[in-house]
């Protein structure tokens, strides 16, 4: 049944639940007695907090609880580092921090309420460039990073005056392959702070027992993660706290996080209520985990007939105020910073450097839309300055099967060729331009996907159907459909007789949740393997019902890179700047394509996000201030925006999913920006070193080329 099932393009299987209502997410939980939570913010970037009084919160009819850092000093939380305070209780470091919380029987009544309590601060000077941060005279933000627990100690940057983290690679002999370079060239690149963009704020839900057990509901993609991170927060064991099931409305790397879970913890153990804590649009974007400010330079050097021989790059990430929000507090660089070409004698140094921002998170392949942007910008620059067709230039540098990528790993599958040259032909690269004003850029993006633990728990009902509690959220990618498909097929059963749910965090096994590209790699062979061994049950004559729980850990293929590669082409009036994109091209490796229509999904949904990463997004601020944080204001594109998109994909084995089957998911956005700058040079001659690409940057680069 593989023929017809997997390759078949099968609609969610949540989606009639999502299209008429019925879908239930975090903001949605309705408890008997349950009281709305709000938080107090800090309105400074850096200060000490004097004193807090709170007592006219309590005077608005229907406060059931005020709480302030005060109360509850000491308890600090993050994903791996616990460096951020649940409520400040001696210094706020962002505009955002979280000082005091409320509980009332309505949310106005709790808004009225934070708005009463008043703080006393001495205020403190603040850095917000992670450049200026560095400099031994600025203000210290954390007195000592390496003491709070969770501390990557291999990794930190304790060297460098606010310096968090420090990731570093090296390959050859940087010093003798720039020696052999004919021409060497350096550009720096900036590109701003954006948020993920999902349409559902954070919610976070609090219930407690009678038994003093912990339930909990909330928008974090990782349930798991998010128990670990409350528990460790609020000084608990993993098990007083259920993670209870619910939706969660688009992600895209935001959400892997506990965030206002141990404050709502706080007053419902204040209260002995369930207590619910939803963040406004405003705090979203204002306070919660956008992508870091990133300054990257690079450095290359090559022969005069196009061959790479060293490169250096120096990369920057303005962290925030805390690590907490990220993993380890780095971002995944390890990832896709092997990149797509060869080159024998490189240095990369990624530093993460603490400001006093709002903290950095994760995004859809976190860094690497900033670092591809500078990257393949920078291969243009590098191939015009030749002469060369940008094109010709990566097909004479670009690595493959069998080599080193540009860190020192061997890559066993990297299939970048091919899928160059399928995105080259498809947007009949070479033909003369169709007007003045037009230009086409091209730009590629290769990554890694992750492995970790993952599990399944598949149930052989006695009528013959099958059940599958997954451990893993759906995050609108598909998922369970695919589930679904892979037991159908396995168990040679129509899809009607398997239905997909997710399990809470008692009733499965640990799962990591979707990150890395990983999910159909991970989650997928514990589905296999869980199939393999109720096949093997039944034919034992297992007696029906019968359940099988697998737990599964998936190693990380080192040696596998997944490939895209992307033509943009443009017309910019000169006059204006004014940039209209009008078709793009995106090529991708694929092996089997499980479900098609969730495929193309995600690469239209990546597409889409890479567009308003070029083009549209930025969080603008000063001094430490965002002064867009509303969706009004903050320019995520629209259908008007989006031009006509191609896709390619491009047959090639060595898939590490089931079937082969291979990653997809971060592979459509990070190199959108850089095609389309790289267009935009091709059409008026100039080129951008800082995103998005707006009318003003444009008119203003063209301005300086004519006055030069």
């Amino acid at each position: 049944m593989q023929s017809t099932i997997i390759g078949a393009p099968v609609t969610q299987i949540e989606g009639p639940a999502k299209v008429t209502g019925r879908t239930r997410y975090a903001a949605d939980v309705d408890l008997p007695g349950m009281l709305w939570g709000k938080i107090l913010r800090s309105p400074h970037p850096h200060a000490r907090i004097l004193r807090i009084d709170a007592s006219a919160a309590w005077s608005v009819p229907g406060v059931k609880a005020v709480i302030t850092g005060q109360d509850a000093p000491g308890h600090y939380m993050g994903k791996v580092l616990r460096d951020m305070p649940v409520l400040c209780w001696d210094k706020v470091r962002y505009i955002g921090d979280r000082v005091a919380a409320v509980a009332a029987e309505t949310p106005e009544a709790a808004e009225e309420a934070i708005l009463l309590i008043h703080v006393d601060y001495e205020l403190l000077p603040a850095v917000y460039d992670p450049n200026e941060a560095m400099k031994p005279d600025s203000p210290l933000i954390h007195d000592d990073v390496a003491s709070y627990h969770g501390a990557p100690l291999d990794v930190l940057a304790t060297d460098v005056h606010n310096g968090q983290t420090r990731l570093a690679w090296e390959k050859g002999d940087l010093a003798e392959g720039f020696r052999q370079a004919d021409v060497i060239l350096e550009h720096s690149f900036y590109v701003p702070s954006r948020h993920q963009g999902y349409l559902e704020p954070f919610a976070s839900v609090i219930s407690i027992d009678d038994d003093s057990r912990i339930q909990a509901w909330s928008s974090s993609k990782a349930p798991f993660r998010a128990r670990l991170q409350l528990a460790q927060a609020m000084g608990l064991q993993d098990e007083d706290i259920r993670v209870n099931v619910v939706s969660v409305g688009g992600d895209f790397g935001g959400k892997g996080d506990t965030r206002d879970l141990p404050v709502a913890y706080l007053l419902a153990k204040m209260t002995e209520r369930p207590v619910k804590i939803v963040m406004s649009y405003w705090e979203e974007l204002t306070a919660s985990n956008p992508t870091h400010p990133t300054f990257v330079k690079i450095r290359s050097g090559m022969t005069r007939d196009g061959r790479l021989t060293a490169r250096e790059v120096r990369t920057i990430h303005a962290s925030g105020a805390y690590g907490a929000m990220k993993p380890r507090s780095f971002l995944s660089t390890s990832h896709y910073v092997g990149g797509g070409y060869r080159v024998p004698n490189t240095s990369f140094k990624f530093l993460q450097v603490c400001t006093n921002t709002t903290p950095g998170g994760y995004f859809r392949a976190p860094g690497a839309h900033q670092y591809t942007f500078a990257l393949e910008c920078h291969t243009d620059l590098l191939a015009r300055e030749l002469g060369m067709d940008p094109a010709e230039f990566r097909r004479i540098n670009l690595v493959d099967a069998g080599e080193e990528d540009a860190v020192g790993r061997p890559l066993r599958v990297a299939d970048v060729r091919p899928v160059l040259e399928a995105a080259l032909e498809a947007s009949r690269w070479g033909e003369q331009k169709a007007g003045p004003g037009r230009g086409k850029g091209v730009a590629i993006f290769g990554r890694q996907i992750g492995g970790g633990a993952s599990g399944a728990v598949l149930t052989a009902e006695a009528d013959g159907g099958f059940a599958v509690l997954s451990p893993t959220v759906d995050v609108g990618t598909g998922t369970h459909t695919i589930e679904q498909q892979m037991v159908a097929t396995e168990m040679g059963v129509p899809l009607s007789q398997v239905r997909v749910s997710q399990g809470d965090t008692d009733s499965t096994p640990f799962d990591e949740g979707p990150r890395a590209s990983r999910v159909t790699y991970t989650e997928g062979q514990a589905v296999m393997k869980a199939c393999e061994q109720m096949r093997q049950a039944i034919q034992d004559g297992a007696n029906l019902p019968l359940t099988i729980t697998v737990e599964h850990d998936a190693p990380q293929p080192e040696d596998v890179m997944y490939f895209s590669a992307q033509v943009a082409e443009v017309v910019v009036d000169r006059e204006t700047g004014q940039v209209k994109v009008v078709r793009v091209v995106t090529a991708h490796d694929v092996g089997t394509v499980i479900n098609p229509l969730a495929h193309q999904g995600q690469i239209d949904g990546g597409f889409v996000t890479g567009l308003g990463l070029a083009v549209t997004e930025e969080l603008m601020t000063e001094d430490g201030r965002v002064l867009n944080g509303s969706l009004g204001d903050y320019k995520l594109p629209t259908m008007s925006d989006i031009p006509p998109l191609e896709t390619v994909l491009v047959h090639t084995g060595g898939g590490e999913g089931p079937y082969q089957a291979k990653a997809i998911g971060e592979l459509a956005n990070n190199a959108t920006a850089a095609a389309i700058a790289n267009a935009v040079a091709d059409a008026v001659g100039v080129h951008l070193f800082e995103l998005p690409i707006t009318a003003e940057r444009v008119y203003a680069a063209l301005e300086a080329s004519r006055d030069n």
